[in-house]
């Protein structure tokens, strides 16, 4: 990745700002698809897991969702202080996103609002990959 203080954009180079909140909004989208696992662990007599066993899975998803959303945050209030005008070339890191919609949100190539699995999804979809 290249850095230019250059008073044009090219054509492959973005404002770093944009680029931090776009990670920040995959991050936090990251936290809630791990929040939406915390109520699929099966409790009671069924569990597969003994109840210490399953609270120490339960803190686990709690210290995921509290990373991702510090991360988040961290890289936040990084972006708000770095100059408009400081741009990069993130093609090369695109490159590496194998998730295509990733990919494609990272890129700016859509504003996505919303989740990438919102809870409005049919019971029974899913997606091959």
């Amino acid at each position: 990745m290249q850095s230019s203080f250059a008073s044009k954009m090219a054509p492959h180079e973005e404002a770093l700002p944009d680029i931090l909140m776009r990670i920040v909004a995959e991050l936090h989208d990251v936290a809630y698809l791990i929040e939406r696992i915390e109520p699929a662990i099966p409790s009671g007599q069924d569990a597969p897991l003994g109840a210490a066993e399953r609270l120490m899975v339960m803190q686990g998803i709690d210290l995921a969702v509290q990373k991702a959303r510090g991360l988040a945050e961290f890289i936040d209030t990084i972006a708000a202080s770095v100059p408009e005008e400081f741009l990069v070339d993130v093609a090369t890191a695109l490159n590496l996103v194998k998730l295509a919609d990733m990919q494609k949100a990272l890129s700016g190539g859509s504003m996505r609002h919303g989740h990438s699995q919102p809870i409005t999804r049919a019971a029974g979809d899913f997606d091959l990959f």
